[in-house]
Protein backbone atom coordinates (compact mmCIF):
# COMPACT_ATOMS: atom_id res chain seq x y z
CA UNK A 1 0.00 0.00 0.00
CA UNK A 2 1.29 3.22 -0.87
CA UNK A 3 2.02 5.95 1.55
CA UNK A 4 -0.93 8.28 0.35
CA UNK A 5 -3.15 5.52 -0.52
CA UNK A 6 -6.23 5.95 1.30
CA UNK A 7 -8.48 3.43 2.34
CA UNK A 8 -10.81 6.84 2.07
CA UNK A 9 -10.03 10.08 0.93
CA UNK A 10 -10.68 12.33 4.11
CA UNK A 11 -12.28 14.93 2.64
CA UNK A 12 -15.15 12.14 2.38
CA UNK A 13 -15.95 12.52 5.29
CA UNK A 14 -16.21 15.30 8.17
CA UNK A 15 -14.76 14.63 11.86
CA UNK A 16 -16.96 17.65 13.55
CA UNK A 17 -20.07 15.48 12.63
CA UNK A 18 -19.86 12.32 15.24
CA UNK A 19 -22.32 9.81 14.22
CA UNK A 20 -21.43 7.84 17.76
CA UNK A 21 -20.21 9.38 20.67
CA UNK A 22 -18.68 7.13 23.63
CA UNK A 23 -21.58 6.15 25.01
CA UNK A 24 -22.79 4.54 22.12
CA UNK A 25 -19.43 2.92 21.84
CA UNK A 26 -20.06 1.65 24.54
CA UNK A 27 -23.10 -0.09 23.48
CA UNK A 28 -21.43 -1.88 21.34
CA UNK A 29 -17.69 -2.47 22.84
CA UNK A 30 -17.00 -4.02 26.27
CA UNK A 31 -13.47 -1.88 26.84
CA UNK A 32 -14.09 0.88 29.75
CA UNK A 33 -11.58 3.20 31.88
CA UNK A 34 -7.67 3.06 30.48
CA UNK A 35 -8.82 0.64 27.60
CA UNK A 36 -11.37 2.65 25.90
CA UNK A 37 -9.11 3.88 22.83
CA UNK A 38 -11.98 5.18 20.62
CA UNK A 39 -13.44 8.79 21.13
CA UNK A 40 -16.10 8.97 18.58
CA UNK A 41 -17.30 7.57 14.95
CA UNK A 42 -17.78 9.52 12.19
CA UNK A 43 -18.42 7.80 9.03
CA UNK A 44 -20.03 4.35 8.35
CA UNK A 45 -21.01 3.03 5.05
CA UNK A 46 -22.57 -0.20 5.36
CA UNK A 47 -22.95 -1.13 1.81
CA UNK A 48 -18.91 -0.68 1.42
CA UNK A 49 -17.80 -2.28 4.29
CA UNK A 50 -16.48 0.95 5.54
CA UNK A 51 -16.24 3.06 9.13
CA UNK A 52 -14.40 5.96 10.47
CA UNK A 53 -13.37 6.84 13.98
CA UNK A 54 -10.99 8.46 15.95
CA UNK A 55 -9.03 8.65 19.27
CA UNK A 56 -8.28 11.92 21.03
CA UNK A 57 -4.40 11.15 22.27
CA UNK A 58 -4.24 13.44 25.81
CA UNK A 59 -1.69 14.08 28.26
CA UNK A 60 -3.47 12.16 30.29
CA UNK A 61 -3.04 8.52 28.59
CA UNK A 62 -1.98 5.72 30.94
CA UNK A 63 0.99 5.12 28.72
CA UNK A 64 2.46 9.00 28.50
CA UNK A 65 4.68 8.48 31.76
CA UNK A 66 6.60 5.40 30.69
CA UNK A 67 6.44 5.54 26.89
CA UNK A 68 9.01 7.30 26.74
CA UNK A 69 9.44 9.74 29.47
CA UNK A 70 10.52 13.11 28.00
CA UNK A 71 9.37 12.10 24.35
CA UNK A 72 5.62 10.68 24.59
CA UNK A 73 4.66 8.66 21.71
CA UNK A 74 1.66 5.97 21.71
CA UNK A 75 2.82 2.73 21.63
CA UNK A 76 1.88 0.66 18.59
CA UNK A 77 -0.08 -1.71 19.96
CA UNK A 78 -2.55 0.90 21.58
CA UNK A 79 -2.67 2.33 17.86
CA UNK A 80 -3.71 -1.37 16.69
CA UNK A 81 -6.11 -1.84 19.88
CA UNK A 82 -7.68 1.63 18.24
CA UNK A 83 -8.17 0.02 15.16
CA UNK A 84 -9.47 -2.97 16.30
CA UNK A 85 -11.79 -1.52 18.53
CA UNK A 86 -13.08 0.20 15.32
CA UNK A 87 -13.43 -3.05 13.62
CA UNK A 88 -15.23 -4.38 16.66
CA UNK A 89 -17.99 -1.79 16.73
CA UNK A 90 -18.62 -2.15 13.17
CA UNK A 91 -18.88 -5.94 13.54
CA UNK A 92 -21.22 -5.57 16.43
CA UNK A 93 -23.53 -2.93 15.50
CA UNK A 94 -24.08 -4.85 12.08
CA UNK A 95 -23.81 -8.52 14.04
CA UNK A 96 -21.31 -10.16 11.13
CA UNK A 97 -20.20 -12.67 13.39
CA UNK A 98 -23.30 -13.37 15.76
CA UNK A 99 -20.85 -13.05 18.53
CA UNK A 100 -21.28 -11.53 22.11
CA UNK A 101 -18.02 -10.02 22.18
CA UNK A 102 -14.89 -9.74 19.56
CA UNK A 103 -11.20 -10.00 20.36
CA UNK A 104 -8.36 -10.37 18.46
CA UNK A 105 -7.49 -12.91 16.06
CA UNK A 106 -4.35 -12.02 14.16
CA UNK A 107 -2.59 -9.37 12.07
CA UNK A 108 -1.12 -8.67 9.03
CA UNK A 109 1.55 -6.33 6.83
CA UNK A 110 1.28 -3.79 9.77
CA UNK A 111 3.47 -1.07 9.02
CA UNK A 112 4.10 2.13 11.83
CA UNK A 113 5.28 5.37 10.25
CA UNK A 114 5.26 8.17 11.97
CA UNK A 115 4.93 8.85 15.48
CA UNK A 116 1.54 9.96 17.18
CA UNK A 117 1.75 12.35 20.57
CA UNK A 118 -0.45 13.60 23.24
CA UNK A 119 -2.56 16.17 21.32
CA UNK A 120 -3.04 14.63 17.96
CA UNK A 121 -6.26 13.34 16.47
CA UNK A 122 -5.75 9.61 15.75
CA UNK A 123 -8.34 9.04 12.91
CA UNK A 124 -8.96 5.47 11.98
CA UNK A 125 -10.36 3.73 9.12
CA UNK A 126 -11.39 -0.05 8.70
CA UNK A 127 -12.88 -1.33 5.85
CA UNK A 128 -14.23 -4.97 5.72
CA UNK A 129 -12.57 -7.12 3.43
CA UNK A 130 -14.11 -10.65 4.44
CA UNK A 131 -16.81 -12.25 6.88
CA UNK A 132 -16.86 -15.79 8.03
CA UNK A 133 -20.07 -15.84 10.14
CA UNK A 134 -19.38 -17.41 13.42
CA UNK A 135 -15.42 -17.21 12.71
CA UNK A 136 -13.40 -14.26 11.29
CA UNK A 137 -13.66 -10.86 10.12
CA UNK A 138 -10.91 -9.27 8.39
CA UNK A 139 -10.65 -5.69 7.73
CA UNK A 140 -7.81 -3.57 6.42
CA UNK A 141 -7.32 -0.43 8.40
CA UNK A 142 -5.40 3.27 8.71
CA UNK A 143 -4.46 5.23 11.02
CA UNK A 144 -4.44 9.15 9.76
CA UNK A 145 -3.09 11.83 12.12
CA UNK A 146 -3.62 14.98 9.90
CA UNK A 147 -3.37 13.50 6.29
CA UNK A 148 -0.36 11.47 6.92
CA UNK A 149 -1.33 7.57 7.43
CA UNK A 150 0.69 6.89 10.31
CA UNK A 151 0.08 3.04 10.62
CA UNK A 152 -1.84 0.11 8.52
CA UNK A 153 -2.20 -3.10 8.17
CA UNK A 154 -4.87 -6.09 8.07
CA UNK A 155 -6.55 -7.09 11.24
CA UNK A 156 -8.63 -10.48 11.87
CA UNK A 157 -11.63 -10.49 14.90
CA UNK A 158 -12.57 -14.19 15.85
CA UNK A 159 -15.56 -14.29 18.29
CA UNK A 160 -14.90 -14.85 22.20
CA UNK A 161 -16.18 -17.52 24.40
CA UNK A 162 -17.96 -15.16 26.88
CA UNK A 163 -20.03 -17.84 28.44
CA UNK A 164 -16.98 -20.36 28.59
CA UNK A 165 -14.26 -17.04 30.02
CA UNK A 166 -16.65 -16.04 32.63
CA UNK A 167 -17.68 -19.24 34.01
CA UNK A 168 -13.26 -19.95 34.14
CA UNK A 169 -13.37 -16.81 36.15
CA UNK A 170 -15.99 -17.68 38.28
CA UNK A 171 -14.68 -21.22 39.07
CA UNK A 172 -10.63 -19.79 39.73
CA UNK A 173 -12.21 -17.17 41.68
CA UNK A 174 -13.96 -19.75 44.07
CA UNK A 175 -10.59 -21.88 43.90
CA UNK A 176 -8.47 -19.06 45.59
CA UNK A 177 -10.69 -18.75 48.65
Amino acid sequence: MAPRDYIIDPSAYDVSRVIADITEIRLWNRQRFEMEQLTAIVYEDHSRGLCVGYKDVTPDEFWVRGHFPEVAVMPGVIMCEAAAQLSSYYTQKYNLLDAKMIGFGGMEDVRFREPVRPGDRLVITVERIRVRPRAMIVCRFQGLVRDSIVVDGVIKGVPLPVDFLVQSATAGNAHAG
